[in-house]
């Protein structure tokens, strides 16, 4: 014989495992969301930094380079001057149509409040053997340019220099030196090197 149980016998114990299930699955959802947050909003971060990341590389154009020629061949130079002091002289002609040289010249350790010329002697055989003494006394453009030293011996300036009337590719051995205006005595000396002029 079959017992037979009453409905309202039934609906305790399946309405405590419906609320039981249905707790259960509230506990998992909830878990699911704090998970998801909790992954999500460090994704999110990178995705974010990745994609600016990526803009900014994609927003810089050739333009927005800097324009000074490649460093090989010798485009740009670091000349070094040693003697009664210590000299460096950033030489760089920017990749452009003006065939302008730039000398960013920093002098130390000389004599204070004394005004400086910095020269500069070339030859065209590259051999590394420079023996020209044709000094050319560099300044802004044609005009000649005094560097004066502080009261600490140290010295700045930015020059420049045309190189329009030689052809493109034209190259020289090129050697440095300065002078103390007021008595033209060597104070400075550099080595020999060899420059290219870029295009």
């Amino acid at each position: 014989m079959i017992a037979v149980m009453d409905r309202g016998e039934l609906s305790l114990p399946i309405a405590a495992e419906i609320e039981l299930h249905a707790n259960a699955r509230k506990e998992i959802d909830m878990q699911k969301r704090e998970l998801l947050v909790g992954v999500t909003a460090p994704v999110l971060l990178a995705i974010l930094v990745l994609l600016s990341l990526s803009s900014s590389a994609a927003a810089q154009t050739p333009e927005s380079e800097p324009p000074w020629g490649p460093e090989t061949p010798n485009f740009n130079l670091e000349i070094i001057l040693r003697g009664e002091g210590f000299g460096l002289v950033k030489f760089r002609q920017p990749n452009d149509g003006d065939f302008i040289i730039y000398l960013d010249v920093w002098l130390r350790d000389l004599a204070p409040n004394t005004t400086y010329l910095l020269q500069r002697a070339v030859d065209p055989i590259v051999d590394d053997n420079c023996t020209s003494t044709a000094w050319l006394t560099l300044g802004k453009g044609l005009q000649p340019q005094s560097i004066t030293t502080d009261e600490t011996g140290t010295g700045r300036e930015e020059l420049f220099r045309s190189v329009a009337a030689f052809p493109p590719g034209s190259e020289f051995d090129i050697h440095f030196q300065v002078i103390e205006e007021a008595t033209s005595a060597v104070v400075l000396t550099s080595p020999c090197y060899q420059f290219t002029i870029s295009q």
